[in-house]
């Protein structure tokens, strides 16, 4: 059974973000003491922010109660947060400002947006619900990763997928770990703007439990909104894909994204979509290029159709 997650604290984000910072790139002198612990201390955060350090101690502790905006923002510029932490801190600093937590009705993708997943058709293309829920992918965007498809419903979830599937590891190849940090910071800013999904609680609790890994990415506190950037999958067919992704906000639909990917004109991963598309139908049995067979047992849950 997996383990329960209670919602954000702000303390382990404070401390970590703490712990993170050197003192000298705030400015700050060595000292004459020794640092017991990395990072700046209580009075130097204070400090740094420009408030007393009794003020600064109840925020740390979840002590804090009504913190002004002008506050948060004072201790996200001590603690150099960047935009995504900085987000995080302004959502967990008032834990008590919700009442019970009650489970938010099930996200629906509008025809509209299914409409225009369809037009993309050489563009791979997936609409994400919160904690990274699959909720809808074009036909390509069914090729070149997981097979959604053959997925139930439950399973169609990328933290489960990455974490837990060993599909994932061969899929992302050197780039598994770093690609999974990624998203855990993403599931951390997804618990900041809903502390009380009850499903967010539950896929936290299930991946701290079964993951060594997540839990010390967990651990870390990171948050993260990365909304571009390259991406390298290794499929089982048509071999590397160096591909590059942007991430919209549907706003009609404030808890669903829309994920692109593109390839460079020209690029061998250009000319492996084209064939990913056709269904790798123009590769003769004798002649040069991709002929589409069945995955590997190892990547059998990764996309080969």
């Amino acid at each position: 059974m997996a383990e329960t997650y209670s919602e954000p604290d702000i303390s382990s984000f404070l401390k970590a973000r703490r712990a993170a910072l050197d003192p000298a790139d705030a400015g700050l002198p060595a000292g004459i003491r020794q640092r017991r612990v990395p990072g700046l201390r209580r009075e130097e955060a204070a400090q740094l922010a420009g408030i007393s350090v009794d003020y600064y101690t109840r925020i740390e502790q979840g002590r804090g109660r009504h913190i002004s905006d002008s506050v948060l923002d004072s201790i996200a510029r001590a603690l150099r947060l960047n935009e995504a932490e900085h987000t995080y801190l302004r959502n967990v600093a008032e834990p008590a400002r919700r009442g019970p937590a009650s489970a938010p009705p099930s996200p629906r993708v509008r025809p509209q947006i299914r409409m225009l997943l369809d037009a993309m058709k050489d563009v791979p293309a997936y609409v994400y619900g919160p904690g990274m829920d699959v909720l809808a992918w074009n036909r390509l965007g069914g090729r070149i990763s997981f097979d959604f498809d053959a997925l139930p419903p439950a399973g169609r979830n990328m933290m489960r997928l990455v974490f837990l599937d060993p599909a994932a590891k061969a899929l992302y190849g050197p780039h598994w770990e770093r690609n999974a940090e990624y998203l855990v910071g993403n599931l951390r800013a997804s618990v900041g703007r809903r502390p009380d999904d009850p499903g967010i609680e539950r896929l936290v609790g299930e991946l701290r439990q079964r993951s060594a890994l997540f839990r010390r990415f967990w651990a870390s506190q990171n948050v993260a909104a990365q909304c571009h950037g390259t991406k390298l999958l290794i499929h089982p067919v048509v071999g590397e894909l160096e591909l590059h992704y942007e991430t919209l906000l549907l706003p009609s639909d404030p808890d669903q994204i829309l994920v692109t990917y593109t390839a460079e004109p020209g690029s061998p991963a250009a000319d492996a979509l084209r064939l990913l598309g056709a269904g790798c139908s123009g590769a003769s049995s004798s002649g040069s290029g991709a002929e589409c067979t069945t995955a590997s047992p190892e990547t059998a849950r990764v996309s080969a159709t």
